[in-house]
């Protein structure tokens, strides 16, 4: 039977589990938490989807809407759900354009995870008649990983490494 995480392997897990949640007024990457794999040496895609993602216009202060697609392959961490939760609810009040959302986000979880590869999708409601889908992606510089980038990347077209939301629901 297999083992669950020990105390050990939940530490830097701060967010999960505490009472009293407190969410950032402003963009907070600090928010973000890691947790090893327990399989690093098994290739898998890991896929959230965020359907309530706000930022504000940082020329106009109106607010944006957007379903946020993140997909990876994790190396040797993870980001823990919650904490990547409370870190995307820190853009509620942050005045940026939606492809510099997505490029930060993309950054930001580059940085915690050091992933094979990741992906990040912003599906932005339209406003002004135009909808705007950013698409950022890295990877590790693995070949194999490398492939998938300049595949995914050539291929990319709104709606084609997201999903439909009746799956979510």
């Amino acid at each position: 039977m297999s083992q669950g995480r020990t105390d050990k392997e939940l530490e830097g897990v701060n967010h999960l589990g505490s009472a009293g949640t407190k969410y950032s007024q402003d963009y907070a990457p600090e928010v973000l938490e890691k947790f090893k794999n327990k399989n690093p040496g098994k290739d898998q895609w890991v896929s959230f989807v965020c359907t309530e993602f706000t930022s504000l216009c940082p020329l106009t202060g109106q607010p944006d809407f957007a379903k946020i697609f993140i997909n990876y392959i994790p190396d040797v961490d993870m980001v823990e759900s919650k904490a990547l939760k409370l870190y995307l609810f820190s853009f509620r009040n942050h005045g940026d354009f939606h492809e510099d959302c997505i490029q930060k986000i993309c950054n930001d979880l580059q940085e915690l995870m050091k992933p094979k590869y990741l992906e990040v999708i912003g599906e932005f409601t339209p406003r002004g008649g135009i909808a705007i889908f950013p698409f950022s992606s890295t990877h590790n510089g693995e070949e194999k990983f490398q492939r998938i980038y300049e595949s995914r990347l050539a291929n990319y077209k709104p709606g084609a490494y997201s999903c439909d939301l009746s799956k979510v629901y």
